[in-house]
């Protein structure tokens, strides 16, 4: 069977894969047809599908998160390698093939990457400090065994947000000690909580985002996590006009930097600073090689990653 990231221009294929995706969409013909607008994945990767000859009976047949047996035309269109599906089914139980057998999942296992995100949070000196990363990570702890840490641009596999986390952290601590004027407690507490709330903001199931949930769309991970923590210092009856309340917050509300970003404010201390840069660095890092992985070695580019303004990364031959 073949992997997605080892198709290439013009190979025709079959295979079992996930439908990641599956949206039911019109031609623009006269008159106009139905086809499906598909995501398939597998282990290696995902990679954009169309199903043209849709029957009425198949629109009732295939959903998101099915497993399916697919004969296909990969070719390039617009640059960038998608798939032309000539003959698709769903897999029977007598096939033998497991949904874990498609999922991609982060390199170090969740229950690890939990151990490393505690122990981060048992090294933050400052007492109420901890307090408020406790509470808040405690109300999302198994979730953080498997979520993604987005729908699509970056960390978005299994346990992908509790790996975003601990890379950070990683990041973080070289960081304090090149610039030990940073306070470390507050770096830690801003790792740990800039994201936390994604796991309330989308639905997801084996690491793939189904949707976004009502609070999601209205609210946002970045306010609700600075609710979060609004939440935490009541029920700790720390004063929310505190110092490190108000810096916590700042922490989270200006990770994105911009307000077209979905920040409300701009990064205003060093520490805030700090954090947006990390975390770009991790998600944009995350993203090449992502790309450079789910990319066939034959191939010199990558796509076009929408995360990087649009640009392919060159693959070296060194």
């Amino acid at each position: 069977m073949t992997l997605i990231n080892t198709l290439t221009n013009q190979e025709e294929f079959t295979g079992y894969y996930l439908l990641k995706e599956l949206e039911v969409k019109q031609t623009n013909g006269t008159p106009p047809k139905d086809y499906f607008d598909i995501v398939l994945g597998d282990a290696s990767g995902q990679l954009s599908a169309k199903y043209w000859d849709v029957k009425p009976m198949e629109k009732e047949t295939f959903f998101p998160m099915d497993l399916v047996k697919v004969q296909g035309v990969a070719h390039v269109y617009r640059e960038r390698l998608q798939v032309k599906i000539m003959k698709i089914r769903k897999v029977t139980d007598e096939e033998g093939v497991s949904i874990t057998d498609f999922i991609r999942a982060a390199p170090v296992l969740p229950v690890d990457l939990l151990f490393m995100i505690k122990q981060a949070i048992e090294s933050i000196d400052d007492t109420e400090m901890r307090t408020i990363v406790n509470y808040c990570v405690s109300k999302v702890e198994g979730k953080l065994m498997h979520y993604p840490a987005a729908k699509m641009h970056h960390h978005a596999f299994y346990a992908g947000l509790a790996y975003h986390i601990v890379r950070m952290l990683e990041l973080g601590e070289f960081i304090c000690k090149q610039r030990p004027f940073l306070n470390a407690d507050l770096i830690k507490a801003g790792i740990i909580l800039h994201d936390i709330a994604k796991t309330e903001e989308m639905t997801a199931e084996l690491g793939i985002v189904k949707e976004y949930s009502v609070q999601g769309k209205l609210l946002g991970h970045i306010s609700m996590a600075s609710n979060w923590i609004t939440e935490a210092a009541i029920r700790s009856e720390i004063d929310l006009q505190s110092e490190k309340i108000i810096c916590l917050q700042h922490m989270v509300l200006s990770h994105h930097n911009l307000g077209e970003w979905g920040s409300p404010v701009q990064p205003q201390m060093a520490e805030a600073v700090a954090l947006h840069f990390i975390d770009a660095m991790d998600a944009k890092l995350q993203m090449v090689e992502d790309a450079l992985d789910t990319t066939p070695q034959t191939e010199e580019w990558t796509p076009f990653i929408r995360g990087l303004e649009n640009k392919a990364i060159y693959r070296m031959k060194l």
